[in-house]
């Protein structure tokens, strides 16, 4: 017998187990206590990621050589590919190997790319203490820094390819949705869980990128890498807790796309067959039995069954939110990379002899998460439930929109701040001189950083409730990789824009708008550009969320 994360239900004996196949009580299993063990090792693996991307930019420029355009295009390159390798990971968790042995495989796969890392690092300095013909040897440990340091990259990118969905899912189906008090104590969940999350990523924006541009490269990735081995271990001592639940016969992905099929096949229907799917379609709900009506054709023959129906519906009717979301998701790359790069240009003095790094501002952006999502939960939700009567405040879909208008307020903030920026290194006469620090002040970034991690509790945990919520049951790995699937997507698209962009403003030796000095460029422009691209994206977004048909009451 496979088994797999729990459906939560004590009195569902057949779908619910413990890690020895036997029925399990909701007194002794699951809840809060399980959930603390997955969002301890979520807090790890985000310190490690984040600790790896938060200040990728820096280190492909200023230890690899590259441009600021091509690092940027290589750092929204692999967060693309990190994006949408979860949709692999949910793909296999969910029709073969269970959520619980994919994340222990994907740990390893993480631990290890990891630690190759740490040594990519580390090899400038072994070659140096091992040489003969100093510049034929350099060049051999450079490329094979480069070639390994890739490597490793994309190794971390399939590590959290199999962790992302799965230990998200595993830990949110620790509660029942079907009784009240866990069903309140799983929204909660979700905003907790972000929580923990961004406090993992605001260490690793404060501390580890401090060790990488101020002690050592090799040292500020072995931490991330010896923070893993600790949180998978911590991932085993809950073992005994957690829920599981018996996987289904049938695939979900085969029901679904039987569906599909089916209503292909029977698109030429006979009257007496027209007549079936008719008095069929009278036992759905009456809101889904005209959505999407090419789909009741799959009732004829009853080869698929009117759930069968609902679920493909269900799966349908998430494409437009997807789609009009992406605008959010290449906003929401711009943090790690263009918003770092003109930090470095600016006046980063605490005090007299030191100066915080550029990538360490991101931890504004966990700090304003931190702060602001037990506001949320504790004082935003009650003052919303009592004015809407609705049990979370506002729904999902509002939630989202919400944070879709700030994160367009954080664009035109942006741009207003690059124009400031670019002003004042023309005032001084800094306009080619892009190695002396502009005399402004770097607080003047703080605004579109807060702004960026409000955003964030408004949309990216509304996002991961939303895609959770409304697929299947069976699906919710796959539902949580379509969540994070629109980051990647968005990574790409951005890095897409780069690429166009670069081409056609640089040309006949022109400075482009991402020029290596960023005196002479034009963010702005840019950030304009995204603020323009995501007031259309919102529009189409608002148009098809309020048509939208929630799968689940429990959502409105």
């Amino acid at each position: 017998m496979s088994i797999e994360t729990p459906l939560l239900l004590d009195t569902v004996a057949n779908a619910v187990v413990d890690y020895k196949g036997r029925r399990v009580l909701r007194s002794n299993s699951g809840g809060w206590r399980s959930a603390c063990f997955i969002i301890g090792v979520e807090v790890a693996e985000r310190f490690a990621y984040y600790g790896i991307s938060c200040n990728l930019v820096m280190y492909l420029t200023e230890q690899l050589g590259q441009s600021t355009a091509t690092a940027a295009e290589n750092v929204n390159t692999w967060s693309g590919t990190a994006s949408l390798l979860p949709l692999l990971g949910a793909f296999v968790a969910d029709s073969y190997l269970g959520r619980y042995c994919t994340i222990i495989i994907a740990s390893c796969i993480y631990i290890l790319g990891l630690g190759l890392l740490t040594l990519s690092a580390m090899l400038p300095s072994i070659s140096t203490s091992n040489y003969v013909g100093k510049y034929r040897v350099t060049l051999a440990s450079s490329e094979l820094q480069v070639n390994l340091f890739f490597i490793s990259l994309y190794l971390v990118a399939v590590g959290q390819g199999g962790h992302k969905p799965c230990v998200q899912a595993f830990g949110a189906d620790q509660f029942d949705g079907e009784d009240p008090v866990e069903c309140r104590a799983k929204s909660s969940f979700f905003n907790w869980w972000y929580f923990g999350l961004c406090a993992g990523c605001s260490v690793a924006m404060l501390i580890l990128t401090y060790v990488q541009e101020n002690l050592s490269w090799g040292l500020g990735y072995g931490i991330p890498c010896v923070a893993m081995v600790i949180a998978l271990g911590v991932f085993f001592l809950g073992t005994r807790t957690y829920r599981y639940s018996v996987k289904e016969v049938k695939s979900p992905f085969v029901r679904i796309g039987q569906v599909f099929v089916t209503a292909i096949k029977n698109r030429r229907a006979k009257p007496s067959e027209i007549a079936i799917e008719e008095e069929a379609c009278r036992t759905l709900p009456q809101h889904n039995s005209e959505q999407f009506k090419f789909l009741n054709r799959a009732l004829q023959g009853k080869v698929c069954t009117i759930s069968d129906v609902e679920e493909a519906k269900a799966v349908l009717r998430l494409i437009p939110i997807w789609a009009t979301s992406l605008g959010y998701a290449i906003v929401f790359a711009q943090t790690s990379t263009f918003f770092t790069k003109q930090g470095a240009t600016l006046d980063r003095a605490i005090f007299r002899g030191f100066e915080i790094p550029a990538a360490s501002l991101q931890f504004f952006i966990g700090l304003a998460i931190v702060f602001f999502i037990p506001v949320y939960d504790r004082i935003f939700v009650p003052i919303a439930r009592a004015i809407t009567t609705k049990p979370f405040g506002i729904t999902l879909l509002q939630r989202i929109g919400t944070g879709m208008l700030l994160s367009i307020i954080c664009m035109v903030v942006a741009a207003l701040v690059e124009i400031k920026r670019l002003k004042t290194a023309k005032e001084y006469g800094l306009v080619n001189m892009p190695d002396v620090t502009i005399p402004m002040s770097v607080w003047w970034l703080l605004p579109q950083y807060v702004l960026s991690g409000i955003a964030d509790v408004f949309t990216i945990v509304g996002l991961q409730e939303f895609f959770y919520d409304q697929v299947p049951s069976e699906l919710r790995s796959v539902g949580l990789a379509l969540y994070l699937s629109i980051l990647g997507v968005g990574n790409f698209l951005s890095s897409f824009l780069v690429s166009v962009i670069e081409e056609v403003t640089g040309g006949d030796g022109k400075d482009s708008w991402f020029a290596d000095n960023l005196n002479r460029a034009h963010l702005d422009y840019f950030y304009w550009l995204l603020a323009g691209i995501s007031a259309v994206a919102f529009t189409a977004y608002l148009y098809f969320a309020k048509s939208y048909i929630y799968n689940r009451p429990s959502t409105i």
